[in-house]
């Protein structure tokens, strides 16, 4: 960074200057001409320092004289209370350091600390770059030999709304929760050898919604936007045209097959995501009868909730949120007994969790559950069916989160899997983080990033139980989002923090976090918000976007799937996102493509040839 760079930063508007953060324990030396207090701040976004402009008027002048001074926390003192600076006492901001008067000779010392310590010693030496770039040379060698085992697991991970600038964003959140810069942490789904880019568009729609996209990853054909379960015949609302439009998922193909099946979200279990598993409607949206118009009950459609007790009785794992939907209208909720909006939605006085139980054999160990002290009371392998119901809607957000009555989406898959693995024949286990999503569309990005980070802690969770042997893992999203990150950040700047200059037009600064359109559009004397006004580090703050909406929208592009496990590097380049369900059923021999199957009737299946391997791969365009 040069000394040029450094004082470009300084902030313009009058009453505040603005240096980039400084590592702790930098030693500035300081020229300081005699005018005036400051408080020097060493934070997150930056240092920033009222000047002689500001409200704090100049003290008497002295003689001019030297200083030095290294930013270390016996140094600090805190700052007088001003109305202008509250947004400063978020907890990122955590170093003060009171000190006389910043001069364009202190700007230079910075710029000079700042080109050393930004870089890590070992990254200044360019022997750790080309080793690094040899080790991950031997890595992809070793992966010249395929891993052409049956899977006698998969689990897929989705990501709701976790485009890649979300997963970048998650990886720099992670690292720096652990002290670290962030940016060279790895998450767990940045370890799986095999990366591939899927095309997320619906039949009908060039940004797609969550149900289309779950359709294709699931059932492996393309629908239209907002249907679940049903072919592009289906249109949106129309319960008439779904009988004869179904299409079955991977799930039921695993169950078809003797597998152990389950499914995990922090969404309501009959979001769009997850009933796309089990369910076939016309209307994502039909979540209870409540719900659905008249039109489509009197003609025999019925909602997701319901599919989810019957369509695939024997579910063995099912956890997350969507308790109201299971309940008479107007039954007050267990935890939440004030509030209203929690009570029961169903018209039909049908109560599905005592027909789930009565679903379940006798002889089978049955369990339903609706917080986490009850959850983490069972013995997984003493369970054969397990109903988790932890909200009424959608679970809370992982920061938002109470630990005594909701479990987090790591603990819910752990039990999950110990439950699934006692079936010798394997299992499908689906697991999404669905309030990414909810986040992005909020335009609160530390509520979406913070569950990207959950999700990816789950990743590594669930591959510490597994074997690359014979587990199929793939994360992958349904969609992005119009979340973007950017303006020239030093390494190691808070992901949430501001971006190291002002706008050249409104002279204003911005975080760096941005939105293409969503409720953080606002406007304050008729000019964009001045972000140094408020707690930009809050953890429903809304980051700034360019159009004003309620609800942020999804994005258009690509979305990455990572993959490890027996037949992951059939998932490469380019792919429509309805080939993915493909390949989780070739790997586990399940479905109707069995061709490459010595035998699809053994515990797993025995590993196909090579020779059979590549002979069947042609099929893989013609499967269900």
């Amino acid at each position: 960074m040069t000394r040029m760079a450094v004082a470009s930063w300084m902030w313009s508007q009058p009453g505040l200057a603005r240096i980039p953060a400084l590592p702790r324990g930098c030693c500035v030396t300081l020229l300081l001409p005699p005018i005036s207090r400051v408080s020097v701040l060493s934070s997150d976004p930056g240092l920033i320092i009222p000047t002689s402009q500001d409200p704090w008027k100049a003290e008497p002048k002295a003689p001019a004289h030297r200083s030095e001074h290294r930013l270390a926390s016996d140094h600090c003192q805190p700052i007088p209370s001003h109305p202008r600076w509250s947004y400063l006492w978020a907890r990122e901001r955590k170093q003060v350091l009171e000190c006389t008067m910043i001069s364009p000779f202190l700007v230079l010392a910075i710029g000079t600390c700042l080109t050393n310590s930004l870089v890590p010693e070992k990254e200044k030496d360019p022997k750790y770059w080309r080793d690094q770039a040899q080790q991950t040379l031997k890595n992809a060698l070793r992966l010249q030999k395929l891993n052409t085992n049956v899977a006698k697991n998969v689990i897929m991970f989705l990501g709701d709304g976790m485009g890649v600038s979300t997963v970048t964003a998650a990886r720099i959140l992670k690292g720096q929760l652990h002290h670290n810069p962030g940016e060279e942490t790895r998450l767990e789904m940045d370890k799986f050898p095999y990366v591939a880019l899927s095309k997320t568009y619906n039949t009908n729609a060039q940004v797609p919604d969550s149900a289309g996209t779950a359709t294709a990853y699931l059932c492996g054909v393309k629908a239209n936007e907002g249907t679940v379960g049903v072919s592009a015949a289906t249109q949106r609302t129309q319960c008439n045209t779904t009988q004869g439009n179904e299409v079955t998922s991977i799930l039921r193909w695993a169950k078809d097959s003797g597998k152990s099946v389950g499914i995990v979200t922090t969404t309501r279990v009959n979001h769009a995501t997850p009933s796309a598993a089990y369910a076939h409607s016309a209307d994502r949206d039909w979540y209870s009868d409540n719900e659905m118009p008249p039109e489509a009950l009197s003609q025999g459609c019925k909602d997701i909730a319901y599919q989810l007790m019957h369509n695939v009785r024997d579910i063995e794992v099912i956890m997350g949120g969507g308790r109201k939907y299971m309940f008479p209208k107007n039954r007050t909720d267990v935890e939440y007994e004030m509030d209203e909006k929690a009570r029961g939605t169903r018209l039909d006085g049908l109560n599905l969790v005592d027909i789930w139980k009565s679903f379940k054999p006798r002889h089978k160990h049955s369990h339903y559950v609706w917080n986490r002290t009850e959850l983490l009371t069972l013995d997984p392998y003493g369970v054969d069916y397990l109903l988790g119901l932890f909200e009424p809607g959608d679970m809370q957000y992982e920061l938002n989160r109470n630990s005594t009555t909701d479990p987090s989406l790591s603990e819910m898959v752990e039990i999950a899997i110990k439950i699934l693995s006692k079936n010798p024949k394997g299992f499908f286990l689906l697991v999404e983080g669905g309030r990414i999503d909810h986040g992005h569309h909020e335009g609160k990005a530390k509520q979406a990033l913070h569950e990207a980070v959950e999700m990816d802690q789950a990743i590594g969770r669930a591959g510490a139980m597994t074997s690359l042997e014979d587990t199929l893992t793939i994360v992958t999203a349904d969609h992005s989002h119009v979340f973007t990150f950017g303006g020239y950040t030093p390494r190691g700047n808070s992901i949430f923090g501001l971006a190291p200059m002002v706008s050249d037009t409104d002279k204003k600064p911005f975080t760096s976090i941005l939105y293409g359109n969503g409720p953080g559009y606002k406007v304050v004397g008729g000019e964009r918000e001045n972000v140094s006004m408020v707690d930009y580090a809050h953890n429903n703050y809304q980051a700034q976007s360019a159009v004003p909406l309620r609800h942020e929208t999804h994005g258009g592009e690509d979305v990455a799937v990572f993959a490890k496990g027996p037949m992951a590097h059939l998932l490469h380049g380019v792919h429509e996102q309805n080939y993915i369900p493909h390949v989780m059923a070739y790997a586990a021999c399940i479905g109707a493509n069995l061709d490459h199957c010595a035998s699809a009737s053994s515990a797993g299946g025995p590993s196909p040839g090579p020779l059979f391997l590549l002979l069947a791969l042609p099929s893989l365009g013609i499967l269900f």
